[in-house]
Order: structure tokens, then C-alpha cells, then sequence
């Protein structure tokens, strides 16, 4: 296994991860939120889609078992294990104007959005092309009667993990969230290595 590394609070990393290596992401703190988007290598325009998974698992409640899919209704990775069992696919990673949005009496951060696009710009991934985020850990529940959200906090708790193999080669962007509501009102980091 590789060594485990850490992404600091608020901030996020870029990586590759080649088809059958699995990456594996803990909140080794708990209640902390990390948002994780990934592309094709080979056309980064192929990117993961929250719709396609939600159609082709029948499902928003992704767990172990469960398959992630891209834009062009391809697997990117499936969902070996998993301690937590509730994560979000619905929201999209925050940003400045998220901020302003939700939080007007706070200091206004660049988010999960800003740190995702200065991770990826690298690999020519520009901000229009990041999308939704398969948010680990983040716990929106949704109200079946009238089909509000609520942003909770996480119910993952100290070394909480979610492991996921690669079913094709990808560019991963992977954060330390950055928002109050998502973490329980506290940032801390993340942990993840690539086997």
C-alpha cells in the first residue's frame, strides 16, 4: 500500500489513478467532508456524471456495491467498502459565491470549487468543466414529503474510511472541504492513498 497522505483543511489535490488500483479516503478526525470529482485520462470531457449514477444504480444512497458512471455512461470506479454509508451526490462543491450565499456574516473562501480548479488546471481541466461532486462523507438528507435537503453533519467519525477501485485510468481532484455546515462548523484534514 501506498503511504497515506494528507490534504490539509480547506484545501484540495489532483492525482492520476490507473484501472485497477483502488483509492481509499478517511476522515481520520471525523465529521469532515471531502468532495471528489474525476475525468478520463485519455479526454478529460468524459467526466463523472451524478445523473448517469443515479439512473444506472437506481439509487442517491451509494455505498459499497455501488458503481460510479461518467458523462458517457461509463464505470469509473466501484465502491469496494465503505464505513460510513452516507455520502452526498446531489450538491455541487462550494464556492465564493456559496459563501456569500450561505454564510454573509463569515469571510468568503474560494471553497472546494477554487481549490478543485487550481488542482486540476494542471492537467488542462478548467473550472467549467468541474462537475457536481461525489461528496464523501457529507450527510444531506432529503425530506421524501416535500423533497427538501438539510446539510448536516457528517456522521462519519475518527478514521471512517471509503475505498474505491478504478475501473478506468482517471484524473482524480479530491478535497478538505471547506464549508461551515458540511463539517459540523469545524475544518480539519483529509487522508488518502492510491494501492
Amino acid at each position: 500500500m501506498s503511504a497515506r497522505l494528507e490534504i490539509a483543511p480547506r484545501s484540495g489535490v489532483a492525482f492520476t489513478i490507473s484501472v485497477g488500483e483502488s483509492l481509499t479516503v478517511w476522515d481520520p478526525q471525523g465529521e469532515q467532508v471531502s468532495d471528489m470529482v474525476a475525468f478520463a485520462q485519455d479526454d478529460p470531457r468524459e467526466a463523472l456524471s451524478n445523473g448517469r449514477t443515479f439512473d444506472y444504480e437506481e439509487t442517491i444512497r451509494l455505498t459499497q456495491g455501488h458503481r460510479l458512471w461518467s458523462n458517457r455512461s461509463r464505470i469509473l470506479f466501484e465502491i469496494e467498502a465503505d464505513s460510513v454509508g452516507t455520502h452526498d451526490f446531489l450538491l455541487t462543491p462550494c464556492s465564493e459565491a456559496t459563501f456569500r450565499h450561505f454564510y454573509p456574516d463569515k469571510p468568503v473562501h474560494r471553497g472546494c470549487f477554487g481549490n478543485l480548479a487550481e488542482a486540476l488546471a494542471p492537467f488542462g481541466i478548467g473550472p467549467d468543466a468541474i462537475p457536481v461532486a461525489f461528496n464523501l462523507f457529507m450527510n444531506v438528507p432529503v425530506d421524501a414529503a416535500t423533497g427538501g435537503l438539510s446539510v448536516l453533519a457528517p456522521r462519519s467519525r475518527a478514521g471512517d474510511f471509503i475505498r474505491l477501485k478504478a475501473k478506468i485510468d482517471c484524473i482524480v481532484g479530491l478535497t478538505a472541504c471547506s464549508a461551515y455546515a458540511s463539517n459540523g462548523g469545524s475544518f480539519k484534514p483529509i487522508h488518502y492513498a492510491v494501492e
